[in-house]
């Protein structure tokens, strides 16, 4: 059983428990991502029993009328495996998707599987146009020219800062370099897109600069936040009538992804501090 403490961050263990998360936070107009947590696996075994969970979670949602989609992890679905699992893997969960009329996310990974998942992701998105969706990660060098390779496949685009550790030599190391790649970034999206735009971060700049390209150029976006972080403002930026949706884990591999959380914000640790000490 997930503790209070990491419940701000983590919808439960069980499908179920990730339905009724979706179904509260749909009543504040916020759609949800749903990520069962896993990734890493150096065995096909549980890359295909992932993958099988995920077909078995987009049936089930697909029933539904909660506004929610899925987004997987290359890792989770064998790409360390081989390339080959995880493009069959990853066609299985689109094609269930398809089926049942649910969206599919898949999320970027360090930088060593950036170029299997683009090709998978643009294969797949040729056979299902527009049921699918790419994080790209601003951080990394070669991203403008990614994006731009990016612009006429029939998927949406997540446009995240980048939160992998990786060599000068192919990312950008300071923040203000990463936040400037990522102005860019949006800028070419909004500019040369009319549709399939998300907005991937907690960054009131990089949101407010969404909406000022979204009120000169038009066209449809969206904006992503992470579970337990910048709730409010999730909130208030849907009372306001822009797309917000929501990424929730869940899942019995959740203490990792807890730590992490608590780790890479002061505000999340702070939150634990609390919690911990009750106050």
């Amino acid at each position: 059983m997930i503790p209070p403490i990491a419940s701000r961050f983590v919808a439960g263990e069980e499908p179920a428990t990730a339905f009724e998360h979706t179904r509260q936070t749909n009543a504040d107009d916020v759609g949800v991502i749903l990520n069962l947590l896993g990734e890493h696996y150096h065995e096909r075994a549980p890359a295909d029993a992932d993958a099988a969970a995920y077909e078995s979670l987009i049936a089930d949602l697909g029933k539904t009328e909660l506004d929610g989609c899925v987004s997987v992890k290359p890792s989770q679905l064998g790409i360390d495996v081989g390339p080959d699992v995880f493009a069959e893997n990853y066609r299985r969960v689109v094609a269930a998707g398809a089926e049942h009329d649910v969206f599919v996310w898949c999320d970027m990974e360090d930088a060593t599987t950036t170029d299997t998942t683009l090709e998978a992701f643009t294969e797949v998105a040729a056979e299902y146009p527009w049921q699918v969706g790419l994080c790209v990660q601003a951080n990394l060098r070669r991203t403008r020219a990614d994006l731009e390779a990016l612009l006429d496949v029939p998927g949406k685009l997540r446009l995240v800062k980048g939160a992998y550790d990786e060599d000068e030599e192919i990312a950008y190391t300071e923040k203000t370099a990463v936040d400037e790649a990522y102005r860019e970034g949006l800028r070419l999206l909004f500019d040369a897109r009319d549709r399939g735009i998300a907005v991937g971060s907690h960054d009131p700049e990089m949101i407010a600069l969404a909406a000022e390209l979204h009120e000169r150029h038009g066209g449809d976006y969206e904006v992503q936040m992470l579970m337990g972080v910048r709730e409010e403002a999730q909130r208030r930026l849907a009372s306001e009538g822009v797309e917000v949706w929501q990424y929730a884990p869940y899942g019995d591999k959740w203490l990792s992804y807890f730590y992490r959380r608590v780790r890479e914000r002061k505000e999340n640790l702070a939150f634990a501090a609390r919690a911990v000490l009750g106050v």
